[in-house]
């Protein structure tokens, strides 16, 4: 008892086959990630004596730890394994191969002009303002309130005359 007219839906109007689509998917979630943890890539250890020093990844020892370089002339960080979770990494990336000496990490860092590129980053940039702020005394503090003080009354006067 159908009525006259009535179609059925067709089942999925797509003219790709299954296996184009699962690769067309799969390509389209692997390109939101960037950051890989792999050799050479940069990384900002967040946890531990060296806490705000920049690092290196040399090799990977298993899925929760890696070894990491400095090298210690650049960032004061000598090398060591370190667990995973305390690293943030960074955009950055050596053309080194895996387990890498010093020397050959700090001609690679130097010729990629890396570390100048991360302390160009607005991240580098913040970090480093937080780190100035924490070593204000309380003198510089009071100067730095009164001035922004003074800043804002010059705008609220500039402002009022418009």
């Amino acid at each position: 008892l159908k009525p006259s007219g009535f179609k059925l839906p067709e089942p999925f109007p797509c003219k790709l086959q299954s296996s184009t689509l699962l690769s067309a998917l799969s390509l389209s979630i692997m390109s939101i990630f960037k950051r890989f943890v792999e050799p050479g890539r940069l990384a900002l250890i967040t946890y531990g004596p060296c806490a705000g020093k920049m690092c290196t990844i040399i090799d990977i020892v298993d899925q929760g730890r890696v070894v990491v370089d400095g090298p210690e002339s650049l960032t004061g960080v000598r090398r060591h394994m370190m667990p995973i979770k305390r690293l943030s990494l960074t955009d950055f990336k050596a053309d080194i191969s895996r387990g890498a000496r010093e020397k050959i990490l700090k001609q690679a860092l130097e010729k990629g002009d890396i570390v100048a590129k991360w302390q160009a980053t607005s991240w580098a940039k913040k970090l480093k303002a937080r780190e100035t702020r924490a070593n204000m005394s309380d003198f510089e503090r009071f100067t730095l309130m009164m001035a922004k003080k003074k800043r804002s009354k010059v705008i609220r006067a500039a402002l009022k005359k418009k």
